[in-house]
């Protein structure tokens, strides 16, 4: 049988649910940000959930629970996938406005894995602007979001972090080892009786 010439990388979950103490009604958007030697074999590139409201209990969350679903191949792992999200809302005007962008790179190891993500927007960088922006109803938001995953142009960008938005993934990588990238750790390549387990019977043994 031939060597593999690409590794899959296949990535499902969910857009759980964030924290936005201060607002009401929003949803999100998401896309994937990649490099030149990656291409998506199924699943969507970039999505937007469904309108929600924040849970009306001490915690108040909104929750969507939205699905993740693509799978990727590649030939090295350089230009790892990013998962951008951005939340929008209404203002008092009732004009869609960005509430938050957040970023993470796909989790690098097999298995599940959640991740709390602080969230964060764009400043006008001055009062004037701030002013103007708020009277006419058009906050500061990146033209392409995939911006928020390069670090091209970030450092004159102002921004102030804004709410938490909580992610999880289920990572399955099929082909890396044979293409010659170890990415687990030695336990998992050679299981052996989980700790608990072995801790139990010990005792026993004792």
């Amino acid at each position: 049988m031939a060597n593999p010439s690409v590794f899959l990388l296949m990535v499902s979950g969910q857009i759980e649910s964030a924290e936005f103490p201060e607002f009401d009604d929003i949803y999100c958007k998401y896309c994937f940000s990649y490099g030149l030697d990656w291409a998506i074999t199924s699943g969507l590139d970039e999505s937007i959930t469904q309108i929600t409201k924040k849970s009306r209990d001490e915690y108040q969350r909104f929750v969507w629970n939205f699905p993740i679903d693509a799978t990727f191949k590649s030939t090295s792992p350089s230009g790892w996938p990013q998962l951008v999200i951005y939340a929008y809302g209404l203002d008092a005007f009732g004009t869609d406005v960005v509430r938050g962008y957040g970023v993470c790179h796909i989790p690098i190891t097999p298995g599940r894995h959640c991740l709390r993500l602080p969230m964060f927007v764009p400043e006008s960088s001055s009062l004037l602007q701030k002013l103007t922006a708020w009277f006419l109803g058009r906050r500061p938001e990146y033209v392409n979001p995939r911006v928020v995953a390069q670090g091209e142009g970030r450092e004159v960008t102002r921004v102030r972090t804004q709410g938490f938005l909580t992610v999880s993934f289920n990572i399955i990588m099929k082909d890396m080892k044979k293409l010659g990238y170890d990415i687990l750790p030695s336990d998992v390549q050679n299981p052996t009786i989980p700790a608990g387990v072995a801790g139990t019977e010990t005792a026993k043994a004792s």
